[in-house]
């Protein structure tokens, strides 16, 4: 596997981001049907998480490999890596870069039942800071916070 690089999200990134959110959260939750949700999710990524958060891309050989978003409040509303790619430090790099972004500390909603996630976060330095529902989905997650 090449070495992968980060870089700032770009407008002709949207395709190969959109899909791979796609692609990553189907891998995670196949019980749910994510095209359906389509639509939305690039509504969503338009409106509201590329004018208001600052977005970093990996990727490995031109192709996206992950990315995540944090806005100005320091907020991690997405963290995702190609399936191919978990085990890997993309993960990790993106989490560094976010927290290099927002140095105060970061916050994070992730689902409950996604523990594989949850011991990421730990390992990465991630406290738990109580339970919520997302407020999209309705699902119980975990509040996680991270402070320098």
């Amino acid at each position: 596997m090449s070495a992968l690089h980060l870089r700032p999200y770009r407008p002709e990134d949207e395709a190969a981001a959109i899909d791979l959110w796609h692609r990553t959260w189907q891998q995670a939750y196949p019980q749910i049907d994510f095209a359906a949700r389509l639509d939305w999710w690039r509504e969503r990524w338009r409106k509201d998480l590329v004018p208001k958060a600052s977005i970093v891309v990996a990727e490995a050989d031109g192709v996206l490999t992950g990315f995540v978003t944090i806005d100005g409040e320091g907020y991690l509303d997405q963290l995702v890596v190609d399936p191919a790619h978990w085990g890997s430090d993309a993960a990790r790099l993106l989490v560094d870069e976010a927290k290099r972004l927002s140095p105060s500390g970061v916050t994070l909603l992730v689902n409950k039942d996604n523990a594989r996630a949850i011991r990421f976060y730990e390992r990465n330095g991630f406290a738990h800071a109580g339970d919520d529902l997302n407020p999209t989905s309705g699902r119980p997650v975990l509040k996680m916070t991270w402070r320098a």
